[in-house]
């Protein structure tokens, strides 16, 4: 494709340029504890549908984890209680980001490079550590602009930061409701990166972001 076909590279952060990925041998070992024996790709299918349903606030707080893995529960089959819920909770609240291995292939694009999430204050900090500080031009995220995904809104707000036509825009998220369809609506060329294989009738849709060489 041609070249110049995209002026920036816009990505969505939790799950899609950085995860948690202590979380589901945390989960599947409390599981175990209490006599739950869980697959853990069953159990990772299961959390990202419900993360399409549920709404993460900016900030987290324990009734929120414990309404959502209450839910989880539920879809698995199993019916929670109280401790169960408590020790999930201290088992997987607050662990440490880092970066998808596939996030080396960040070094290979040409071209400006921009974040738009869904996150906390704490945004800018965990992404420099994590990629340097200058790896990314922009980083627009939902607390400080006061605004959120899938909001058409938050993402009109990137326009005018970024400044450039959206059918300019490569934009790659991790959620068909938050990311890909109020990006597309506004003509941005969005693209779900599904590393699980969870949403596989949608034809946009990438493995690795090693797969963007394809798009670019």
């Amino acid at each position: 494709m041609d070249k110049l076909k995209y002026e920036v590279v816009l990505f969505d952060a939790a799950n899609t340029l950085i995860h948690k990925p202590a979380l589901w041998e945390n989960m599947i070992r409390v599981l175990k504890a209490h006599g739950q024996d869980i697959d853990q790709t069953e159990l990772r299918k299961k959390h990202k549908l419900i993360s399409e349903i549920i709404h993460f606030p900016d900030r987290t707080n324990s009734e929120f984890y414990k309404n959502f893995n209450k839910e989880l529960l539920l879809s698995l089959g199993i019916i929670p209680d109280d401790t169960l819920l408590d020790d999930i909770f201290n088992a997987c609240t607050y662990l440490p980001w880092q970066a998808f291995e596939d996030t080396e292939y960040l070094k290979a694009i040409n071209l400006p490079k921009a974040v738009l999430s869904n996150f906390n204050t704490s945004l800018k900090d965990h992404l420099d550590t994590l990629f340097g500080e200058n790896t990314f031009s922009a980083i627009i995220g939902s607390e400080k602009e006061k605004v959120g995904k899938p909001s058409i809104e938050f993402y009109q707000r990137a326009l005018e930061i970024l400044a450039i036509e959206p059918a300019k825009i490569l934009y790659v998220g991790d959620s068909l409701k938050l990311d890909v369809i109020p990006a597309k609506s506004l003509g941005i060329d969005a693209w779900l990166v599904d590393r699980d294989d969870n949403f596989t009738y949608f034809n946009k849709r990438i493995a690795s972001l090693s797969e963007l060489s394809n798009i670019i």
